[in-house]
């Protein structure tokens, strides 16, 4: 059957609680969804690799965006149906802004193997940048700050250290305003700034676009949940959204908030959406 509506949410802080385990409501709400012929999508900036370390094969979803849309997987039968890389030009000149800029920051292979990366570190304290380097250490190697890399990428990745008072985010954005950069919170500690670049095609609402058109799904029965800066065109994309309670106040400021005492924001979201709806 087609699809009459769609919901797409992010994975950690919004389905997820802080803890990274999905609420029993949470749960509910996902099966409730499916029962009522609604789409169920999660948009996540985790890689494939990283996702499915915490979203099991049967998780109750249709598809997930990952890489902030760099990629696209039918979750229940497990098919790679979109990907997208930087060109080896694209690459080439964000390598440059981010190392004269003196920026900690990696290169991540291509989809699937965009949990491998090359990493460059400036020499100064950034502790969320070489717990990254220490978490995914088999995946990680050394590369040479006066040797571009030669191929595609996925993303390149850099990481402003919470101490930072200003942020650098504004003059990479302008510098590479043919690409897409986009900020979000530091996973690992919650206060660090990381400066994601993608190619020009890629972002979660790209990629929810994607899905929906090829579904025959109106951009009118779409809703998405967020909770950070690398939710910004999704949220801004869907014709309702929400943030949970504690996002960015930038956030709570632009879009209506869900609050829930058992960590459940996502349920009360599409409570919301549903009664709006008549679904």
């Amino acid at each position: 059957m087609k699809p009459k509506a769609m919901v797409v949410t992010d994975l950690d802080g919004t389905l997820f609680q802080r803890d990274r385990r999905i609420s029993a409501r949470n749960y509910q709400t996902l099966l409730d969804l499916e029962q009522g012929g609604i789409l169920r999508v999660i948009a996540t900036g985790r890689s494939l690799f990283s996702a499915r370390k915490v979203v099991p094969a049967d998780f109750p979803v249709d598809y997930l965006v990952f890489s902030s849309g760099a990629g696209i997987m039918a979750w229940p039968r497990q098919e790679l149906v979109f990907s997208a890389s930087m060109n080896r030009e694209q690459v080439a000149m964000a390598f440059e802004c981010l190392s004269r800029l003196s920026m900690d920051f990696m290169v991540h292979h291509p989809i699937p193997e965009n949990h491998h990366f090359l990493f460059y570190a400036s020499g100064g304290a950034n502790p969320d940048f070489e717990a990254r380097c220490s978490l995914y250490r088999e995946f990680a190697t050394p590369g040479r700050r006066r040797e571009k890399p030669s191929g595609e990428a996925c993303q390149l990745v850099a990481i402003e250290p919470y101490h930072l008072a200003v942020s650098r985010y504004p003059d990479i954005r302008d510098e590479l305003h043919h690409l897409n950069v986009v900020r979000t919170t530091s996973p690992l500690d919650g206060r660090s700034r990381w400066l994601e670049i993608f190619s020009p095609q890629v972002s979660k609402a790209t990629a929810s676009i994607r899905i929906a058109r090829e579904l025959g799904i109106t951009e009118q029965a779409v809703m998405a949940v967020g909770n950070d800066y690398n939710d910004l065109d999704l949220l801004q994309w869907a014709v309702r959204s929400f943030v949970v309670s504690d996002s960015p106040q930038e956030l709570l400021a632009r879009f209506p908030t869900v609050r829930s005492a058992d960590e459940s924001d996502f349920s009360q979201a599409v409570a919301v959406w549903r009664r709006e709806m008549e679904l």
